[in-house]
């Protein structure tokens, strides 16, 4: 499948995958500092960012944007890659561990570990967001990225530390979010999302000492299940990439050694 996509670096192949209404360019703060190493590819998932919808009749689901980053892979030419995700994207690059088609999986973050209520607490939130983004007119747009006390309230969810944002970090995300013909769907599959298999290659899982949008606790779960200790990123919340890109980087370069 075509996906839009940046490619930098050189040295073993690194997929990075977003999370839900977001884009690749999340991960720009991490971008050059994992390509100093890797052969980094950062790709937009199929109704998200710029890239085409999945096919007509293909649901959006974890499991079918999964089939389409697997099928983007073979289409580059890149086998067993590295993969890294965070939120939708970290519960994608597990699945994809889960199917033993890639080296290692890193995950920041990932979707699928809530109990009843905390689900329903993102989806509420995540459908708030996403309207208010869409009913905000480009000016107010602008004004609001500009202002630190509103982009701190706009951000505050997302981000442990909104001040580290750019203006045009902020416009990009709200512009982003609006076009995301995927959103709502992949969303509503949200409801029926479990865990995945076991895993059949090595993971490495991270969760935002501060993440408000998948609460912290969720990380017990996800150890659980890993069957390992989950890293705490410390002073980080739901996109730790814009928080702490050097512990981000670290923690991706590590996971991804082997």
């Amino acid at each position: 499948m075509n996906l839009a996509f940046e490619r930098r670096g050189v040295g073993a192949p690194l997929i990075l995958l977003h999370g839900i209404g977001h884009h690749w360019q999340g991960w720009l703060p991490v971008l050059d500092r994992l390509a100093a190493e890797r052969d980094v590819i950062a790709v937009d998932f199929p109704g998200f960012g710029v890239s085409p919808p999945l096919p007509p009749g293909t649901p959006y689901t974890a499991e079918t944007l999964a089939d389409a980053v697997e099928s983007f892979c073979g289409m580059l030419g890149v086998r067993e890659p590295h993969v890294a995700g965070n939120s939708l994207g970290g519960y994608v690059a597990l699945e994809l561990a889960s199917r033993g088609v890639v080296r290692t999986a890193a995950a920041l973050s990932p979707a699928g570990f809530w109990s009843r209520s905390e689900l329903l607490y993102l989806q509420t939130v995540l459908r708030a967001t996403r309207a208010a983004a869409l009913a905000l007119p480009p000016e107010r747009a602008e004004a609001t990225a500009r202002n630190p006390v509103a982009r701190a309230l706009s951000t505050g969810l997302m981000v442990a530390h909104p001040g580290r944002l750019s203006e045009g970090a902020v416009l990009a995300a709200g512009e982003a979010l609006r076009g995301a013909g995927g959103f709502d769907e992949t969303l509503a599959s949200f409801a029926w999302l479990m865990p995945p298999a076991p895993p059949k290659a090595p993971v490495t899982i991270a969760w935002g000492e501060h993440d408000r949008l998948l609460l912290r606790r969720q990380a017990v779960r996800a150890a659980r299940w890993s069957g390992q200790r989950v890293k705490l990123l410390r002073g980080c919340g739901h996109l730790p990439m814009s928080d702490d890109p050097e512990l981000v980087a670290r923690v991706l370069l590590e996971a991804s050694a082997g």
